[in-house]
Parts: structure tokens; sequence; C-alpha cells
């Protein structure tokens, strides 16, 4: 083995991150903000992060006056946008279910290696993993944001194997005093790719009040958001589809280009593009026993209604063409009637959250906290009969996916011991995650509003685990911290069932138990330095989609799908070193990690016919590097700076089932990553914003077969910068205007990413 491969493979590079100084403003949004310091991160404000901050660890954050001064936010992943090593798949504004967030090690494929809550309440989608299991952004809005802290690794052993890429936790506003407050957002798109030459728009609205009276607080946000985005998928054909004619082209506006290969083929028109409306409704209720004890109650409320339509770039007699067979270029295709699909969805999510919490800072803390989050409309309409007749009626198929979601529970308690001078913090608790999946297909005879017919394909099933965690903060000497922690997991898989329109197979039951240990240590080496070490094991559990979603052939026989997954099993280790500059940090940390058994969807090879399926790839190692840098009044008063570097190498060192794909890199992680931002704040009322993002070339699939990344399906390098402006107009009213990819990149990640986008915001503060 060699040791540039091992679990604690060095790496890092570098990030101008959203660091955690606390700055006192005149601004109704800056109400509490991190303070970092040398060896831990010390949170301060009325509203606690969730995050274990006393671990010696990587943290970042960002605070709502930052957020508000130097990101076009229309959407709450959006405060991300300029962590290190964070990356969030979002492809529009209002894209809920492939914005997925991309670690060091992870990409934006696999959405279950990362853990995102609002308030501790859970937000991540473990029902599957993939674009289509992001977290439940929608959520939580741009507007009640405080503050968002990130944990880099699975070095706390209060959290599960889902945290082996970064834990994410949005603190959001409770109020202390009667605020209120309004938004108005507008965006425009125009937006140029082979034959779309349009203008995509969106606006979004929100109003919040809030108040504190004795020992209650109310808060509540309404918002709305109403927007267009550009298309997402393509109608394509390859030469090689078509027969040879002799008969003169039937159609025009076809358009020669390449596939991710750098094959030949043809673009046909678009399949989708997304109009879509989101409303939200969040509700909290707070009662403060004592002043160190308050019962919390969240209630969120989230609705999606979109369309999604096709557009053929196909002229025949000066009319679209949709169906049946084109002649290109003397060669004859057939179009399908569900190449230019028509969907509508319809989508109503409830999410609940009451936990009850001590804060006293004693001896002795603890917190009771559960939540749900409940599909309880969750309907896909889509057309299997082609335009034009499909705007008016005909066949379709209604998935279903109702009935779906999760519920957490945690017992939580913080034990400082007397008489031994604050050496000892140990942290325990119990949790338990249920997770039930339920999808059914029918056919229906009319698909805009028609009632379920047959049932085309199902499947479902439901996983639970149920940990138990202690961890030790011990401060054994006055310049050194260890924290020591271990996490015991039972895992049960149950309720499998895959079918099709006939038949229905079950899985058995499955329980599996593990134990991921935890260890961290810091040291102080001088007033201005700090040096930190953190090693930690992650077992991420399948999915009840990576478990079940398949299907089943007329003799009940299943197919693409395994029941009998292995988790993955990852071993995390960082080292970085951190110096306390006079109005910021700056930060190196070298990070590696192992992961055995990684699940990813892949051709077995080794069967005859091969199959492909969710499978356990051998191995793969990954390490690199990273530089975060942040300083507030650089050179001169008001100039704020904020950057990364990061260089990471992640490559399939084993996968017996696919050999062509080891020595490649993983898919989606590139070799090199970088933002910066600077900020001006020209006086108390403007500041002015120059951000900008970069990511190296990476590859979509395991092999690395796909080098043209500026492609549809294929995953492009980038470079993007953003522009923001902010001028409070008197006490109350404030307007922002900003650009977002300023210099037009036309940029993928299987679908393209939005091109140049202008916005504009009115705010109201109370």
């Amino acid at each position: 083995m060699k040791p540039e491969k091992t679990t604690l493979a060095l790496a890092i590079l570098a990030a101008f991150s959203g660091a955690a100084a606390a700055q006192d403003k005149d601004d109704t949004t800056s109400t509490s903000a991190p303070v970092k310091q040398m060896g831990t991160v010390i949170i301060t404000g009325n509203r606690p992060s969730s995050l274990p901050t006393q671990i010696p660890t990587t943290i970042e954050g960002i605070t709502a006056f930052d957020i508000a001064r130097t990101i076009n936010a229309t959407d709450a992943e959006d405060a991300l946008k300029y962590l290190p090593s964070l990356l969030v798949r979002k492809r529009y504004i209002g894209d809920y279910n492939h914005a997925v967030l991309s670690t060091r090690a992870s990409g934006t494929g696999n959405s279950a290696r990362s853990a995102v809550y609002a308030d501790g309440i859970l937000l991540s989608n473990y029902l599957g993993n993939g674009a289509t299991f992001a977290p439940r952004w929608g959520m939580v809005t741009p507007t009640e944001i405080e503050r968002v802290d990130v944990l880099y690794g699975p070095f706390s052993a209060a959290y599960g194997g889902n945290s082996v890429g970064a834990v994410v936790d949005y603190v959001t506003r409770m109020p202390r005093r009667f605020e209120a407050h309004a938004k108005l957002s507008l965006s425009h798109q125009p937006f140029r790719l082979y034959n779309t030459r349009d203008s995509f728009t969106g606006r979004q609205g929100s109003i919040s009040l809030g108040d504190r009276q004795g020992a209650w607080s109310w808060f509540i946000d309404l918002s709305r958001n109403d927007s267009s985005g550009q298309p997402q998928t393509f109608i394509t054909r390859l030469p090689g589809a078509g027969v040879a004619s002799p008969n003169p082209d039937s159609v025009t506006g076809a358009v020669p280009a390449q596939d991710r290969g750098y094959r030949d083929w043809l673009i046909l028109g678009t399949a989708t593009q997304y109009d879509t409306v989101q409303d939200h409704l969040k509700a909290k209720l707070a009662y403060d026993f004592t002043p160190a004890v308050r019962a919390t109650y969240v209630l969120g409320l989230w609705q999606n209604d979109s369309e999604g339509r096709p557009d053929s770039y196909l002229r025949g007699t000066g009319q679209p063409v949709y169906s049946g067979p084109v002649t290109i270029n003397g060669r004859t295709y057939t179009l399908g009637q569900t190449d230019f699909n028509l969907s509508n969805e319809d989508l109503r999510h409830v999410m609940h959250g009451l936990s009850i919490k001590s804060n006293a800072r004693g001896v002795f803390d603890w917190e009771l906290a559960g939540s749900l989050y409940d599909y309880s409309e969750d309907r896909l309409r889509a057309a299997t009969v082609a335009l034009p007749g499909a705007l008016v009626n005909g066949a379709g198929r209604i998935v279903d996916g109702s009935g779906t979601g999760w519920n957490t529970f945690s017992a939580k308690g913080v034990w400082r011991p007397l008489g031994m001078g604050g050496a000892h913090i140990v942290e325990f608790g119990y949790q338990r995650e249920a997770y039930e999946l339920a999808s059914i297909e029918h056919a229906t005879a009319n698909w805009i509003d028609g009632a379920p017919g047959a049932r085309n394909q199902a499947f479902g099933g439901r996983t639970r685990t149920q940990a138990l965690f202690v961890q030790d903060t011990w401060r054994f000497a006055p310049s050194w911290k260890a924290v020591l922690g271990l996490r015991l997991e039972r895992w049960e898989a149950s309720g499998g069932r895959t079918s099709n329109a006939t038949a229905t197979v079950t899985h058995q039951a499955r329980s599996e138990n593990w134990a991921s240990p935890k260890a961290a240590l810091a040291w102080q080496a001088r007033p201005d330095w700090v040096l930190k070490a953190s090693l930690g094991r992650a077992v991420r559990m399948p999915t009840v989609s990576e478990l079940y979603q398949g299907g089943v052939t007329g003799a009940g026989v299943l197919i693409n799908n395994d029941p009998n997954l292995a988790p993955e099993r990852s071993w995390t280790g960082e080292l970085t070193a951190e110096r306390k500059l006079d109005t910021g940090s700056l930060r190196f940390t070298s990070f590696g990690e192992r992961t055995r058994d990684a699940l990813y969807s892949q051709t077995n090879v080794l069967v005859t016919p091969n199959v492909t399926n969710v499978q356990n790839v051998g191995r793969i190692d990954t390490r690199g590097v990273e530089l975060a840098y942040g300083a507030t009044d650089v050179r001169w008063p008001g100039l704020d700076l904020n950057a990364s570097l990061i260089w990471t190498d992640s490559t399939i060192e084993r996968n017996d089932k696919f050999p062509a794909s080891i020595g490649k890199r993983q898919p989606r992680i590139p070799e090199w990553r970088a933002t910066g931002v600077a900020s001006y704040r020209v006086n108390d009322r403007m500041a002015l914003t120059l951000a900008a993002r970069y990511s190296g070339k990476q590859f979509s699939t395991l092999d690395n077969s796909d080098p043209n990344g500026f492609a549809y399906q294929g995953s492009s390098r980038y470079f993007t910068a953003d522009l923001r402006a902010t001028y409070r107009l008197n006490a109350q009213w404030s307007v922002a205007l900003g650009v977002d990819n300023l210099n037009n990149y036309r940029y993928w990640n299987f679908h393209p990413y939005p091109q140049r986008t202008w916005l504009a915001e009115l705010k109201y503060d109370l």
C-alpha cells in the first residue's frame, strides 16, 4: 500500500470563507455572529447552534448580515455559495429536487453523504442518494436565516455516517422584540444555447413578523417564489441511430453538436423547462420556563406547483414537429411519443419540530427533540402521448409518493463535572431516525386530471437507525484539548417491496450493528497559532431507494436492484494549522478519506447479461489540502476579504465489478476549486461586493469516459464572477442590485447551469 493512499492522506488548498468574525453593525439582520477563537468556535447570541462547537476541527460559518451584503441569495442554499469546499448543484431559482450538496470527498451525485439541519431539525433527504434526493432547502427562506454553521467531516459522535462530508445547520430568526420584514426580488436571465433564444424571469416576495412578550416569543414567515428556469434536458440522436434515406430532408432546425464523449450527435429540442410556483410558511413558537429552559415548536409548510414543458427545434412546413419519422441530413429517425415529455407536479410537504432544551451551562444541561417530515401530497403527472394533442388530454402516468417521509427523536445531555475546573465536558445521548418511502406509478386515461388506473410499477420500504453516543472534551493542560467519542448504531431495513404491473417481490428484513470512534486534539502552540488533528469513522447506511428501487420481470424475478447492499465505511482524518491575524484568520488543512464499499450506480461486467444498478465500489481514496483566509478592514477600513483554494485527488482504487474504473477519478470531484469574496463598505449605507468561484475539470462517469464536459450530460470546469451592491435608503428601507455569472460562462453539471442573471431587491425592516 502506498503511503499517499492511506486513510490519513494529506490534503488542503485554499478557502476564502465567510469567516465568523463578530460584527457590530447598525442593521436589524445583524443579530448574532459566530466568533472564531483558536482551537474551537464559540457561538454567541440568543440562538445557539446545534453543532458541537467544542470539537477542535474545521467549522466555518456566515451570518445574516454577510449573506445580505455579499450574496445574491434567492434560495436558502445560496448561503453556502462561497464557503470552502462546498458546492450546491442549483440549476435554477427554486430548484427543489436536484440541488445536491457536494463536499470535499463527495460529488453532487452523493446527497446522502452530508447532513443539513434547520434549528436542529433534519432537512436532508435520506430516502435515497442522488440528484433527486436533495435536502429540503425550501423549508428555509433566506430572509429568516440568522446564521449558517458548517462542520466539516465525521468528527462528532453526535452525528451518524451521513455526516462524512459535512454537517450544515441553519439557525433561523427568533425575535427579542417586535419586528417586521418584507422583501421583493426580481430576476432576469437571457439564455442562449443551441436553438433556444429566450429570457427566463422570476419573482419572489416574503413577509415576516415576530415578537417577544414575557416568556413567550413567536415568529412567522410567508413567502412565494414564481420563477421560470432555463431548459434542463435535450432530445438527441446519434447519426448511427438513423437509417439512410434517399428522400429530401423533411424538417429543419436540428443542431449539430458533440456529446460528452466527443461523438457527433444532433440536438433536436428541449425536453424539460420548468415554470415553478412555490409557497412557504414557517411558524415558530417558544416559551421560556426559566431563563435557561426553553420549549420551541416549529411548523413548516411548503408547496410546489410546477409545469415541465418541451420545445422542438424541428420545423416541418413551418410547424413544430414532436413525433413520428423525420429525415435529417439524409437519415431518417423516429421520434417517440414521450421524447418531448410534458409533466405537472403537485407537492405539499409538512414539517413539525418540537424541542425542550436546558442551556444553563452549569453542571448539567439536557435536550429532548423530535421532528416529523411528511410528504402529505406528492404527485407527478406525465404525458405518454405527444404534442400538440397532449396539451388538451391524452394518456399518461401518475407517480404518487404521498405518505413518504421521516421522523427523528433525540435525547441529549451535557455534563460538566464539579471539582475538575472545567477540564471535562461530557456529551451523550440517544437518537432515533426512521424513514419510509412509498412510490407507486399508475396509468391514467388523462394525464392532466384523470383518475389513477392500473398499476405500472411500485417500490417502497423502511429503514431505521438507533444510536447511542458519548464524547468527552478534555482540557488536560492549559494549551491542550482532546475530544474522544464513540457512536454505537443499530440499523434496520424492513417492509421492502418491488412491483411491476402484476407481481410484487418482498424483501427480507435486515439489521446490522456498527461502532464509529472519533478523536480530535488541539494544541495552542502560540497565542496566535493553533494546531489541530481529527480522526473519525463514518458508516453510511444504504437508503430505501438504493435497496429496493428497480424492476421485476414478468416471472417475478428482480432486475436492477440489490436489497443486500453493504453500507459505506469511511475513515476520515484532517490536520490543521490556523493562525490568528490582527483582523482575521488564516487556515491550512490537510485531509484524507478512505471509503470502502462506496455506493454508486454502475454496470457489473462480471455477469452476463451485464447488470446496471446501485452497487458497492471496493475502495475510493481521497486526499487534499485546503487553504482558507478571512479578514476585515484589510489595508483600509471597510474592505473585507475571504478566499479559499482547494486541491483534491480522489481516486477509485478497487472495483472488481467494473475494472475500467480503477485508477480513475471519483465522479464530480475536480482537482482544483477556489472561491473569493471582496466586499467594500463604502459608508454606513452602501456596500459593494465582487465574488468569484472556480472549479477545474471533472467527470460524471466512474471510468472517466466523458472528457467533454461542455456538453449535455457532461460536467465541466467553470469560472464565474458575481456582483452585488446594497444601499440603505433609511432606517427601514434598503435596495440591492446584483448579477450572477457576470462573465456569462456556459457551464454544465449534466444539465446547463444558469447563464448571466440580473437581480434586484427591495427590502423593509422594522
